[in-house]
């Protein structure tokens, strides 16, 4: 079935929301982890891993604030009525290639955590490594599951597009 003219705003403004709500929790996620790591991090031994863990996700979830006000502003639900099918189309594919790079680069984060975890007994401070490896874990693992999560909910819009 064949996508009609009157269809293309709803289906753009639709999708333009859904990129606006999903930086909006990231936000939430940024702004919760700075909350309770920043309370941590100023409570805990300096010479743990608990203080470099919610260290990192201080370091690591100021990024993420940034990037979901950016990600927020930059989203414009009223202004995408009057784009084309094609450029319709090339929005979608953009943002979908841009959600796949982010999730490769959250199973790097991982693995990262990883190698750190593993590197850390023969380090001169364990406890560091140890923190900051659980830290790209929760980080990683939570934008893997997010970027991957936001990519299959925003494709309904790509099949809506081609129909």
């Amino acid at each position: 079935m064949p996508i009609f003219a009157t269809d293309l705003p709803a289906i753009n403004q639709a999708r333009e929301l859904m990129a606006e709500h999903g930086m909006g929790l990231l936000g939430v996620w940024a702004l919760l982890n700075l909350v309770i790591s920043g309370y941590h991090v100023s409570r805990t031994d300096a010479r743990t891993a608990a203080h470099h863990f919610h260290f990192m996700n201080v370091a690591w979830n100021m990024v993420n604030t940034l990037l979901a006000v950016w990600g927020i502003l930059r989203a414009q639900p009223q202004g995408v009525a009057g784009l084309s099918l094609a450029d319709s189309l090339a929005a979608q594919q953009s943002f979908e290639h841009l959600l796949l790079i982010n999730a490769a680069l959250d199973v790097g984060y991982v693995l990262i955590g990883l190698w750190l975890h593993r590197r850390a007994p023969a380090a001169e401070r364990p406890e560091r490594l140890h923190g900051y490896a659980r830290s790209l874990w929760l980080q990683g693992g939570f934008l893997l599951c997010f970027d991957l999560t936001f990519y299959f909910a925003y494709h309904q819009f790509a099949a809506q597009l081609v129909q």
